[in-house]
């Protein structure tokens, strides 16, 4: 297999717990040549769909923090259809140059490449907004760019939950509650004066165990989520924002939702999916780039990488 994994500078890479690097550490262990290339150094030329692709060889980290885990080959111009998989694992916020990508990636499939997840399954599926397909998991929701409609949302449910629709790791996310005499400052700046849409969720207690992340690939479920538990008083639970990772096995409702979206999912080109579950509410889907394999791999043996590398394999055979 001859895989192109578009993601962000690999010297970056948090080896201990970064999940682009769990799955080149399987594809390498397979015998998989491997090359890289950031999304920045895709490009259409005589019509075809290429990309600046660094092959390179995997060293593996000895330590936490060593950087030099990779030896990196002269970058060749290269048509994204000559490789067997493209794994799109570039980190959000999804921009105009991410939405850029997804759409020389829809090119390139047309052209025979075969990408994951697919560059239209990435477009349609907003991250926040997807939850919107699947309401009678969420709990009470509002869209809007007007702020007078987010402070009707906050009398009627006193707690609330705010956040831009691009953001990743916890980033602009908010609790506002009635008596929070900020709250005026805090939508002018998130919403931009009425400029930029948000959503709103009601506030669910259930964060203080944990916000779960439910892994789906190739249509199949992960049978242990990753809890991320919010820390010293913060309303966040991402990993990115100070949680600790826990993983448990899922309850029935986690697998109740799970189960219910990983066909939808799978249909939609979507091979791999972080569904972001608190208490008995679908909170998120994440299609972007999706982490927690390592985490669960340490703490409970599952092998995720190599269920994503055998999810791959079967897809690009197809």
């Amino acid at each position: 297999m001859n895989i192109l994994f578009i993601a962000d500078p690999m010297a970056t890479f948090k080896t201990y717990k970064d999940t682009t690097y769990a799955m080149m550490r399987e594809m390498a262990g397979r015998g998989w040549k491997l090359s890289h290339t950031l999304s920045s150094e895709l490009s259409v030329q005589q019509g075809t769909v290429s990309a600046q692709a660094a092959p390179f060889e995997f060293l593996g980290a000895k330590d936490d923090r060593d950087y030099a885990w990779f030896a990196s080959g002269s970058k060749v111009q290269t048509a994204l259809k000559d490789f067997d998989a493209v794994i799109m694992r570039t980190d959000p916020p999804f921009d105009m140059q991410y939405l850029y990508a997804t759409q020389l990636l829809t090119l390139a499939e047309t052209q025979g490449a075969k990408v994951f997840n697919s560059g239209q399954a990435m477009r349609d599926f907003n991250e926040k907004l997807a939850i919107l397909n699947f309401s009678r998991f969420t709990a009470p929701t509002l869209v809007t760019t007007r702020s007078a409609d987010v402070r009707r949302f906050l009398a009627e449910h006193g707690d609330i939950i705010v956040k831009p629709l691009d953001g990743m790791g916890g980033m602009g996310i908010f609790r506002l509650t009635e008596a929070d005499p900020n709250t005026g400052s805090i939508l002018e700046t998130l919403m931009q004066l009425d400029s930029r849409t948000i959503m709103a969720q009601r506030y669910i207690p259930e964060i203080v165990d944990g916000d779960k992340r439910i892994l789906i690939i190739g249509g199949e479920v992960v049978p242990f989520a990753l809890a991320r538990i919010p820390q010293n008083g913060e309303t966040r639970g991402n990993l990115a924002a100070g949680g600790r990772g826990v993983a448990q096995e899922l309850s029935a409702r986690d697998r109740e939702i799970a189960e219910t979206l990983a066909p939808e999912l799978k249909r939609r080109g979507i091979l791999l999916a972080g569904l972001d579950v608190i208490g008995s509410n679908l909170t998120e889907v994440n299609v972007t780039s999706p982490t927690g394999f390592q985490e669960i791999m340490k703490q409970k043996g599952f092998d995720v990488a190599a269920m994503f590398a055998d999810a791959v394999q079967r897809q690009s055979t197809i």
